[in-house]
């Protein structure tokens, strides 16, 4: 069994390798799900505490079942819970994807409730899953996780008053949510969006960050303006399921 740091540095690796990354978002609780993105060659997974009827409890579980099955469990929360955070990574998160980032506020927020001293302000503990009950001395699990420390993105999904550049600084992936941004900005028309989108890669670049962001169908990841995005999340576990039971009905039928 792979330990959630190792699978932390296989994203990061991928990341900075070329090869894009690509998920899905689970919404679904059962265990299953996670174990069929990893058999299906995805390379990660984010569990959905906003978008879904998750529990802590469910989460946990999925996070532990994903790291048993080899595969990386992020789970993305709409605001930073620094004690929810800290349970999460206890328990083999890869990371945090927060939700409607606007500010570098938030943004030190969410590093402070992921890094330890002097990084950050999270809470140590060492009985828990990923500092092996106890099993690895205090000064060792510190260093263990300064060299693969939580992911952290950053979705970016509403008009920011502050330089994008400040905002996603720090963070490993800087994730436009093409959704809630459309909307965000009235719907305009393409031409517009797509100049919001970039507007992201180009802070994303300069602030040292991957690039990354959310499509239906990866075939159209091109068409939001995703082609050189290194972290693609495609629909969910839901959509997804939808989508194949609608495929079994007769078109006539449908």
């Amino acid at each position: 069994m792979r330990t959630v740091h190792q699978l932390r540095r296989q994203v990061r690796e991928g990341l900075t390798s070329g090869r894009r990354q690509v998920g899905t978002f689970v919404k679904l609780a059962s265990p299953d799900v996670v174990e069929l993105a990893g058999r299906a060659g995805l390379d990660l997974v984010v569990v959905d505490l906003e978008h879904s009827t998750l529990t802590e409890y469910d989460a946990i579980g999925l996070v532990r079942h994903a790291a048993l099955c080899g595969i990386p469990a992020l789970v993305r929360l709409p605001e930073v819970d620094a004690p929810l955070v800290a349970r999460l990574l206890e328990n083999g998160a890869a990371g945090i994807q927060l939700s409607t980032l606007r500010s570098a506020a938030e943004t030190a927020r969410l590093r402070d409730a992921c890094r330890f001293a002097p990084a950050g302000a999270r809470s140590v503990s060492l009985a828990n899953r990923a500092a092996g009950f106890g099993s690895v001395p205090l000064a060792d699990f510190l260093q263990i996780e300064a060299a693969d420390p939580p992911l952290l993105v950053g979705q970016i999904e509403t008009r920011v008053e502050e330089p994008l550049v400040d905002v996603v600084r720090g963070l490993d992936v800087a994730f436009v949510g093409t959704t809630d941004l459309a909307v965000s900005l009235g719907l305009p028309a393409p031409a517009e969006l797509a100049d919001a989108v970039a507007a992201v890669r180009s802070a994303a670049d300069e602030a040292g960050a991957a690039f990354g962001g959310w499509t239906g169908a990866l075939a159209d990841a091109d068409r939001l303006g995703l082609a050189a995005a290194s972290y693609v999340l495609v629909s969910s576990d839901l959509q997804l399921l939808a989508h194949g039971l609608r495929a079994v009905v007769p078109e006539e039928e449908a």
